[in-house]
């Protein structure tokens, strides 16, 4: 009879939810509707040259550096790196030279960003060729220049990033179990596809993020739908083309360790990755691997130490805690490595340590959300632009965490508001904030359903902990303050001017406030994956029921 009533309950459940989905999808007020009736490849297409004019806009505007010699900005980087690997041998790229200074913006991504800069290089070659002459082009700046460069942004996009967005939606669209309707995922591509902060980092600031970030996506798709030897040639893919994809690399160690931990050749299946992983580290670096100083002599460009812990005034725990604690003058540059790996380490360990147990798609999910808050923290040489590494999975999980993902989008923008104003970029800074808030309010998605007192998500039972964070930290009453402080915060900024005693105030204010959510953020989602496995022990049960 327990066992009859238990059947009963479930199976209500099943056509309660079935009933939603049915109701949400044939709402003729629903704005996403009518999008979703030729499928999800047709949706996905619409969104995305939306997409790509919003992209386009943003590229009309200022990039890094503009104007502003003798090094210029990024976007001089860039350019200078496709100079350098169009007129120069393989060998000559990283090494210092007479033709090669490497101490003007000399490469310090790895192999592959070269070889995308080769590429690219020959494209502004065939129509502006002075854009790219060795020596003489150095701080080239012109309209078709800007423009050229601006098409090979928008050309990795189309051929990375969003290819990788249209895998991973297909993959996770199955793993929803009949959770969620059509117009939930015309929200969710939107969300991941016109993330602000992606946008105004590469085509404003002037970056190529979306290619790692488009590896890294299609790897995690092909993790999700089992193929687990595509997933890790396309992660070490992500890795070679920006070592600061290392931020997912604990997540994605636990969650295949663990799952080969539990098949029924656990050497076998651990062999087959390193084999993958061996070899697809050895394609990439082959021009280097002829000689150990030439290998050396890449990986010392990879990581600058010399640099210092932190620079500028980004929102983690070295150059928050630096108002107090002088940690450049107090530790030697080895002390400080050691702290920060330490560091880094341990606040990983947890989560790695929930996906070695109990591996899960949705576990993984959390557990890359997690790893890269804890690089973002505590390890070395973090930037401003760093917070698009745990934006990526949080956008990810946008369905999941619907509110929790607008809070983090906010204070990711906001933390970086004073790069965005030193490259001229406030017009579009908000421009597109006001079009992501506009799409994530959009009637019937889920952001339109979200309200005040409902923060995060709650659609399950949670342990003690997450409810006290998300009871106390994102009480509507609290939420409303942090908003109206970030909003005096910008026009202090853009109008009032420093005391000459503290050039670096308003700085040091915006630091300190995202600081504190993307602590609070860091404990609620350990503590959120580490809930997922009672979670799944009891859908287990429930589908035992049936």
């Amino acid at each position: 009879m327990k066992k009859k009533r238990d059947m009963d309950k479930v199976k209500k459940l099943e056509d309660k939810v079935n009933l939603e989905i049915d109701d949400g999808e044939g709402d003729d007020d629903d704005p996403w509707w009518w999008l979703m009736q030729k499928g999800i490849k047709a949706l996905f297409l619409c969104v995305s040259i939306f997409a790509l004019f919003v992209r386009a806009a943003t590229g009309l505007h200022p990039y890094s550096g503009a104007n502003t010699p003798p090094k210029f900005g990024d976007y001089e980087a860039q350019r200078h790196w496709m100079e350098i690997t169009l007129n120069l041998p393989v060998k000559d790229w990283y090494r210092n030279s007479s033709v090669n200074d490497l101490s003007y913006w000399g490469l310090d991504y790895p192999p592959l960003t070269a070889y995308q800069s080769y590429i690219h290089g020959v494209f502004l070659k065939t129509f502006d060729p002075y854009s790219v002459e060795l020596f003489t082009s150095r701080g080239y700046e012109s309209y078709l220049g800007k423009l050229l460069m601006r098409w090979t942004v928008l050309s990795s996009d189309v051929l990375i990033f969003f290819p990788a967005v249209l895998y991973f939606v297909l993959v996770y669209r199955t793993m929803q179990s009949g959770l969620g309707g059509k117009s939930d995922v015309a929200w969710h591509i939107a969300m991941i596809l016109l993330n602000p902060c992606l946008i105004l980092i590469d085509h404003g600031h002037f970056q190529y993020n979306c290619i790692s970030l488009g590896l890294t996506t299609a790897a995690i798709a092909a993790a999700l739908s089992q193929k687990d030897l595509e997933a890790s040639v396309l992660y070490c893919l992500a890795l070679n083309h920006k070592q600061i994809s290392a931020y997912f690399a604990p997540a994605f160690f636990s969650y295949l360790l663990g799952k080969c931990l539990r098949s029924k050749n656990p050497l076998l299946e651990v062999s087959k990755l390193g084999l993958m992983v061996i070899g697809t580290f050895a394609i990439v670096w082959w021009p280097y691997l002829h000689s150990k100083d030439a290998a050396f002599g890449v990986l010392s460009r990879l990581a600058p130490f010399e640099r210092g812990i932190y620079e500028d005034y980004v929102a983690n725990f070295w150059c928050t805690s630096s108002v107090l604690v002088k940690w450049k003058k107090l530790y030697t540059t080895q002390l400080l490595r050691i702290f920060s790996l330490a560091a880094t380490l341990l606040t990983c360990l947890p989560s790695m340590v929930q996906q070695v147990l109990a591996p899960s798609r949705k576990g993984f999910l959390y557990g890359l959300l997690n790893s890269s808050f804890s690089f973002y923290l505590f390890s070395y040489q973090v930037h401003e632009k760093s917070i698009l590494l745990p934006l990526l999975p949080l956008s990810l999980l946008a369905l999941e965490e619907p509110c929790s993902f607008l809070w983090l989008m906010h204070f990711a923008m906001f933390s970086m508001f004073p790069l965005i104003h030193r490259d001229k970029l406030v017009l579009a800074y908000i421009a597109l904030y006001a079009l992501f808030t506009l799409l994530y309010f959009a009637p019937g998605g889920p952001g339109g359903r979200c309200n005040g007192s409902r923060t995060l998500d709650h659609s399950q039972k949670t342990k003690k902990g997450t409810e006290f964070i998300s009871s106390v930290a994102f009480h509507p009453f609290v939420m409303g303050f942090l908003y109206f402080c970030t909003l005096i915060l910008h026009v202090i900024y853009l109008t009032m001017h420093p005391p000459n005693k503290y050039p670096f105030l308003f700085e040091a204010l915006v630091m300190l406030l995202c600081f504190s959510q993307f602590v609070l953020f860091t404990l609620y989602f350990n503590l959120k994956q580490w809930t997922l496995s009672k979670q799944l022990k009891s859908k287990d049960k429930q589908k035992k029921l049936i």
